[in-house]
């Protein structure tokens, strides 16, 4: 599964990387380490190989072994063997066990030759007088293994000289006790340092994605009201300038267009009002004179309606206009929202007297706002409930104050809203489907128009997710003081 966070993934990506790197390290090092330590061994064996085979007295090869702690550690298991010409072991440790592999210990068995004459035995020192090998034989070289035993792990070097063959095993279990006090340290300093990686991948990541956050605020302030916001590039890094000039230029033009459109819109709707004014005065005047009951006057009858029609779409485009530019004036004064409703009740019973009106209405309830634009928010809500309503259907009006909001829930019995269709509800010129609005005269701009006339007053109206065969709009406003 693929993280979503792009910080989170840096971070995991970065821990990652490190941790790799950090283990695989740590692995060498604990290796060369362990290598480094019985080399220093091999070494100390050598010397003492070297000198274990110099010619000496059966009964003084104890008294060697005695001296062989001080050089490999008093705490140091250490088993020795040596072997005469004939085979014959002339010394053996008691802890040398039969575990311990002689077979390939040697890697020849020249002929050997016999020990000095017994003058030597009378040597005082523990150790005799140095005797050179013949001159015409190299100096021997040892050869080092490493066995496992049931006592444990040995390293075992062996050396054959003119006089003996000579074994020295010295036990490893010290040597594995530092190996475990360093990889218990890698142990617990790692995961530390992966967590420090992991921390500071996600500074760094943070860091650099200031920029995007900053874009994304800027983008998220960005409505119909403020498009003229810009995001500053001065202290921008300078992998994303070129977005954020991007962006700036994309916010350029569409404040340009936009602008135009709200122009045009404004522009359009104030020069077709004062020609739709005098087409409707010069109808009103002509209908008065034409005979009543003819043919004339019916079709100025018709006329004067589409005029009508035709004014109150420019007043709304009109109105839209000045909400995109954030331009609507409100004339607010106190308003009884409990006495509106209640006088448009018997606009209903009117408008609709088939259907069936429940109410649930509080008393007090007053806003301070544009009382005329309030009356037109409301006369939409309730047309619409009639309009789109099923025969013998029901509305009902449920207005209640919840702390400093005033809620006016308006809901009708009618056919079910296709999801598309809520999502595109309050859209500009949007009809929703053919098969229900067919019937129902409109253009689309009454539930746009409220809701900005709502959201000019710090309110909203939104479309409540409802039960199958209803719909209901909720006009949300701060109450008056």
């Amino acid at each position: 599964m693929k993280l979503r966070s792009f910080r989170i993934r840096i971070a995991l990506l970065s821990a990652v990387l490190a941790g790799s790197a950090i283990v695989g390290f740590g692995l060498i090092s604990w290796w060369l380490i362990y290598e480094a330590k019985v080399s220093r061994l091999d070494a100390e064996l050598e010397s003492q190989l070297m000198r274990a085979g110099r010619p000496r007295s059966p009964d003084r090869w104890q008294s060697y072994e005695a001296f062989l702690p001080g050089t490999f550690g008093t705490n140091t298991a250490i088993a020795m063997l040596v072997i005469d010409a004939d085979g014959n072991v002339l010394y053996r440790s008691e802890e040398w066990t039969a575990d311990l592999d002689t077979k390939n210990l040697w890697t020849s068995r020249p002929q050997l030759q016999p020990f000095p004459p017994p003058h030597s035995q009378r040597q005082t020192a523990p150790f005799p007088e140095r005797s050179q090998p013949p001159p015409d034989r190299p100096p021997p070289a040892p050869r080092f293994v490493t066995q496992r035993t049931a006592t444990g792990t040995w390293r075992v070097g062996a050396v054959t000289t003119p006089f003996a063959q000579v074994a020295i095993a010295v036990s490893l279990k010290a040597i594995a006790q530092e190996m475990v006090v360093i990889r218990n340290i890698f142990l617990i300093s790692i995961p530390g340092v992966l967590l420090l990686v992991a921390g500071g991948a996600w500074a760094i990541a943070g860091s650099s994605l200031h920029s995007i956050r900053r874009l994304t605020k800027v983008i998220g302030n960005v409505t119909a009201s403020g498009l003229e916001q810009r995001v500053p590039i001065g202290a921008t890094d300078v992998e994303f300038v070129e977005l954020i000039q991007v962006f700036n230029q994309m916010l350029s033009r569409l404040e340009h267009s936009f602008k135009q459109a709200s122009r045009f819109s404004a522009d359009a709707a104030h020069e077709l009002k004062t020609p739709l004014a005098i087409l409707q005065g010069e109808l009103e005047r002509t209908l008065q004179q034409a005979e009543p009951g003819s043919e004339v006057q019916q079709g100025l009858s018709n006329l004067l309606d589409e005029v009508r029609r035709l004014s109150g779409i420019v007043r709304k485009l009109l109105l839209l206009s000045l909400a995109d530019a954030g331009q609507m004036a409100l004339y607010r004064v106190g308003v009884d929202l409990s006495g509106l409703l209640i006088e448009m009740l018997e606009d209903i019973e009117l408008l609709a007297p088939h259907l069936e009106v429940k109410t649930e209405i509080a008393e007090g309830l007053r806003v301070q706002g544009d009382r005329d634009l309030l009356v037109q928010v409301l006369q939409n809500l309730i047309s619409n409930a009639i309009k789109y309503n099923l025969p013998d259907g029901w509305i009902r009006i449920n207005a209640r104050r919840q702390g400093a909001t005033v809620l006016i829930t308006i809901s009708n019995c009618s056919k079910e809203i296709p999801t598309g269709d809520r999502d595109r509800i309050f859209d500009r010129f949007h009809r929703g489907d053919p098969a229900r609005t067919r019937k129902v005269e409109g253009i689309g701009l009454g539930l746009s128009l409220a809701r900005e006339i709502a959201r000019s007053h710090g309110g909203d109206l939104t479309l409540d997710p409802t039960l199958s065969g209803q719909t209901a709009f909720t006009l949300t406003l701060p109450v008056g003081l």
